[in-house]
């Protein structure tokens, strides 16, 4: 089936620029991979996001002018079929390292022979999301609050992605106004619900208007008391932020975005353009950021991913263990990898650096969040705690 992009206007995203622009040799990069490889498009266009999802790299020939594949790449390229398509939009492509299959951004977009084998415990379905549909598209797991999947269409694909069983088909661009309507009519028939978090897929690469009139839909029932978009868009399509869209999205508050970062790489000019845009417009923003193996799996990168989050008020939120999809054993790290990283991080820097680590339990269990051992005993009625440099300390809490 053809893939079917969101409509287009006439208007045309200016230009983005910061002081940065001629000093930055990380800009001055993608500049030089732009003219090379996308000779033909203009500075506007290449800075208009409809542009850019419409020339995402999505097959085989299209990666091999931009990486030295390797051929276990090349060969799951080949093999992949129906299961998560690749697609990775021009301006993200411009971060990769095309000579380094260990660079972590291109680990986390291009297939490897691993992605293939399936291991005990991993699960399509892992989360039990397609057990707690309410309604096509609506996962009720919380008692106040739901899950509201909005479209399947992603501007790049994860390769540990919870929702490869979904995403990336059916032509890719999915907008189904009965099943949008099913949804929130069970919202509005369902008073307790009091938080709904817009997800897909990607909501933000829906057309404006198309986003507005769910925002719309879902506000105007009077106990929806905020909203939230679940998206990576900032990181990899920060051209998607431009003002009219931030300006509609501040006719919706209360409305927060919790953005999918993970890697400091990802952090560029770009993004801190986009990223401010949004948080002028009041819109709070909590990071979200899967641990995977050589991507982000040690103390110093997500202590700097997290810095610069922070520099870009983005409260980091969540680090999540990774999924047990179907093909990931590869990425995944042990448990105590991100357990370590906890303990790396608080008390070394301040503590809005330090996000929650959590294992989201299978089979539909939630999130549990995972802590450090700090309680290590008691002496009669003293507690006996371990701080972060590993000494204890005793605190008087008779019984």
């Amino acid at each position: 089936m053809p893939e079917v992009l969101p409509d287009a206007d006439d208007s045309v995203p200016e230009r983005e620029s910061t002081p940065l622009d001629s000093e930055d040799p990380a800009r001055a990069a993608r500049t030089s991979f732009q003219r090379r490889f996308f000779p033909q498009a203009t500075p506007q266009q290449w800075n208009d996001w409809r542009w850019q999802l419409r020339h995402r790299i999505r097959d085989l020939e299209s990666l091999e002018r931009l990486v030295d594949l390797t051929p276990s790449e090349r060969g799951v390229i080949e093999q992949i079929g129906g299961r998560l398509p690749v697609g990775i939009t021009p301006y993200y492509a411009s971060l990769l390292n095309p000579d380094d299959p260990h660079d972590p951004v291109r680990v986390t977009l291009v297939p490897q022979g691993a992605e293939m084998l399936r291991t005990p415990g991993e699960a399509e379905d892992p989360l039990g999301e397609d057990h707690d549909s309410a309604v096509p598209g609506l996962v009720h797991r919380y008692p106040d609050r739901v899950l509201f999947l909005v479209t399947n269409f992603c501007a790049v694909y994860c390769r540990y992605c919870t929702r490869a069983r979904l995403v990336g088909h059916t032509g890719e661009f999915h907008f189904n106004v009965a099943q949008h309507q099913q949804a929130i009519d069970y919202i509005a028939a369902h008073p307790e619900i009091r938080d709904v978090l817009i997800s897909g897929g990607d909501p933000l690469t829906m057309a404006d208007d198309r986003l507005e009139s769910l925002l719309a839909a879902l506000r105007a029932i009077p106990h929806v008391e905020f909203l939230r978009i679940g998206t990576k868009v900032p990181a990899v399509l920060p051209q998607r932020i431009t003002p009219q869209f931030v300006a509609m999205l501040k006719r919706y508050h209360p409305l927060w975005m919790s953005i999918h970062f993970m890697h400091p790489n990802e952090i560029t000019p770009e993004v801190s353009v986009a990223l401010n845009r949004l948080a002028d417009a009041g819109v709070p923003m909590g990071s979200q950021t899967v641990l995977v193996k050589d991507v982000n799996d040690n103390v110093p990168t997500m202590k700097k991913l997290m810095h610069g989050l922070l520099k870009n008020r983005v409260r980091p939120y969540y680090i999540y263990q990774c999924d047990p999809i179907v093909g990931s054993a590869h990425l995944r790290t042990p448990v105590s990898k991100g357990l370590e990283i906890i303990a790396g991080l608080r008390g070394h820097t301040t503590g809005y650096a330090v996000p929650s680590f959590v294992v989201d339990a299978p089979g539909g269990g939630g999130k549990i969040q995972l802590l450090p051992d700090s309680v290590i005993g008691r002496e009669g009625d003293d507690l006996l705690l371990r701080n972060f440099e590993g000494n204890v300390y005793r605190y008087p809490d008779p019984l």
